[in-house]
């Protein structure tokens, strides 16, 4: 069983067991997050599409941890100018495990 899920602005396919990466949540680690914006759950046979979301179906999933990812650093640079800028950037995640999807 599976199902797409938003978050973040970003939809993800789940299955029950799995881990995954999302933007980062307002959530302890060790404390349970349910996300109802699902837009997809098929369970194999039978395919259910929201219109634009699955009406009573939800994903449980319980918070692993908060972190940071590795630094994307960025340069600007002109020539003859003498004009150079670097940037340093590291987003922040959330990394939760799906426990149960209901449809």
């Amino acid at each position: 069983m599976y199902a797409i899920i938003k978050t973040g602005g970003k939809q993800y396919k789940v299955t029950e067991g799995e881990a995954i990466f999302v933007e980062k949540l307002d959530v302890e680690a060790g404390a349970e997050v349910t996300f109802d914006e699902v837009v997809l759950v098929s369970d194999g046979k039978d395919v259910k599409v929201g219109t634009p979301l699955v009406e009573g179906a939800k994903v449980t999933a319980k918070v692993e941890k908060q972190g940071k990812e590795k630094k994307v650093v960025t340069f600007k640079y002109k020539p003859k100018k003498h004009s150079h800028t670097k940037y340093g950037h590291r987003q922040p995640y959330t990394k939760v495990t799906v426990e149960k999807i209901e449809a």
